[in-house]
């Protein structure tokens, strides 16, 4: 089972649906579309794209006044490219809207794509979904990279480089 967890908590009701061959969005729903359809719709706004590891998320560059979603897939815990991709919307493109993880979300990692602009998650581990409804996210205390969400701490070190 897969819920949708912003820093506010759960979402109850949220239209967005992964379109593939065998599930399309509903008329209650809305899309997320791959890269390459995205590009294809070239009139249509409000929609979303999923970014994929290997796709290159500058393609994005000048459609991104069309997107209200923006979902950057962790296949696997140990592929990092989607912190690469939210970073490069966040930091070179300014992209303003949602940004979504969806795939292997664990909880250990939520406090670092949220550093990264991540600001949704599309979350199945039953260990994130226990620690998130406990409020529970881990902390991370120092920071020495800069990145699209500064650290809150005045403690924090991600003041000595800037990108």
């Amino acid at each position: 089972m897969t819920k949708i967890w912003n820093e506010s908590g759960f979402l109850a009701d949220d239209p967005w649906i992964i379109e593939t061959e065998e599930v399309q969005a509903g008329s209650n729903e809305k899309a997320i579309l791959g890269l390459d359809a995205f590009l294809a719709k070239t009139d249509e706004t409000g929609l979303g794209v999923l970014i994929n590891p290997a796709d290159d998320v500058r393609r994005l560059e000048g459609h991104l006044d069309r997107l209200a979603l923006v979902a950057v897939a962790f296949p696997a815990f140990n592929d990092g490219r989607a912190f690469s991709h939210a970073s490069l919307l966040r930091a070179r493109l300014g992209f303003a809207g949602e940004v979504r993880a969806v795939g292997d979300v664990l909880i250990d990692q939520i406090p670092l794509m949220l550093r990264c602009g991540v600001d949704s998650f599309a979350v199945s581990n039953a260990t994130a979904l226990k620690r998130l409804a406990e409020n529970r996210l881990p902390g991370i205390d120092n920071h020495y990279q800069p990145t699209a969400r500064p650290s809150q701490d005045v403690g924090s070190y991600s003041w000595r480089r800037r990108a």
